[in-house]
């Protein structure tokens, strides 16, 4: 089968390689479509401390089951994948907490995923999506299920106002759950201008936080002197966490969304004035994962303007190189296995 494997940092190949076994208890999915994640980048580029080559990422897929034992689920369905890999068995797990497993493994970076023709994965993670949703969408259900958990698991209440650092994939990804949420008083910060321009397309009002010179004020006369209920970070940079005690209310929750590649520091004094929460957010629940599914189905007009480009697995070396060009005008980016027809190219 054709697969695009991860040789050492910053080269990917596409070759062929033996279609994969199917353990005992897994399934094997026919895959269309897989997008490319900010981990797959941190992969290629050789920093993500648990990935080995070669390696076969990939935990963002859609395609059609091809196992006939999948409880609940015929052979031939159109399905997406819950990649999370737990222990079952560790003090997390056992408390119903599996998501942030001890030992929490990612089919795509502990295993190989689903940058290829076939993949497998435990057949208790097979998700069925509903026909009207379309293979690239089924392909961005992984990233909403991020955004599904964050408000859920935070109790994110529908009228809450909100201020969301980071237009991109992600942070556009968390605008729309917001708004099905119930967020009517959104405003975003983003300093590229193509992203800028992104938002701005879709609907949100985006402001470019380097022309304000005065954070605080500014997000006070925002929200009648107050500061915002929750403060979004889907950054995960030093000049955005310099604003974030900045633009909370008093009794307000920071929450943090991105993954801070690097150390960040804040200004915790402003934190104890304010009384605020800073909470965090980990990947996301099987039932996280269902809703997203619900979510991109009703919404999938708005979730699918951010996925801006498509490539063929025969070109993956120009879509890593574009998924990683900090220049770059495309926000999702996604590989597609299948033609037209739905035979694999």
């Amino acid at each position: 089968m054709k697969a695009i494997v991860w040789k050492g940092p910053d080269q990917v190949e596409t070759t062929e390689v033996p279609k994969p076994e199917v353990p005992a208890g897994w399934a094997m999915v026919r895959v269309s479509h897989a997008g490319i994640c900010g981990t797959d980048k941190s992969i290629y580029h050789g920093f993500h401390p648990r990935a080995k080559a070669p390696l076969i990422m990939g935990h963002e897929y859609a395609g059609v089951l091809e196992s006939d034992d999948v409880p609940g689920i015929k052979k031939g369905a159109r399905v997406t994948v819950y990649p999370l890999l737990s222990c079952g068995h560790c003090t997390p797990c056992r408390e119903g907490n599996e998501h942030v497993c001890n030992t929490l493994g990612l089919v795509g970076i502990d295993r190989d995923g689903g940058f290829a023709e076939y993949t497998v994965c435990p057949a208790e993670s097979i998700v069925e999506m509903p026909d009207s949703l379309s293979m690239k969408l089924g392909a961005f259900i992984e990233p909403v299920a991020v955004t599904v958990h964050a408000l859920r698991e935070r109790n994110y209440h529908p009228g809450d106002n909100a201020i969301l650092f980071g237009a991109g994939a992600i942070g556009l990804a968390t605008a729309c759950t917001l708004k099905a949420y119930g967020c009517t008083d959104l405003l975003l910060m983003e300093t590229n201008p193509t992203r800028r321009a992104k938002a701005q397309e879709m609907g949100f009002e985006t402001v470019d936080p380097t022309t304000v010179s005065d954070m605080a004020e500014f997000c006070r006369s925002r929200t009648g002197g107050d500061g915002f209920d929750w403060v979004i970070d889907c950054a995960g940079v030093q000049p955005v966490a310099n604003h974030l005690f900045d633009a909370v209310k008093v009794h307000g929750t920071i929450f943090i969304i991105a993954g801070y590649a690097k150390p960040a520091s804040l200004p915790l004094g402003q934190g104890m004035f304010k009384e605020c929460s800073i909470q965090f957010t980990r990947v996301y629940r099987r039932k996280d994962f269902a809703i997203a599914v619900k979510l991109v189905a009703e919404h999938a007009d708005d979730y699918e303007k951010i996925i801006t480009a498509v490539y063929s697995p025969d070109d993956a070396k120009a879509a890593f190189a574009d998924a990683v060009d900090p220049g770059s005008r495309n926000l999702k980016i996604m590989f597609c296995f299948e033609n037209e027809e739905g035979d694999h190219v």
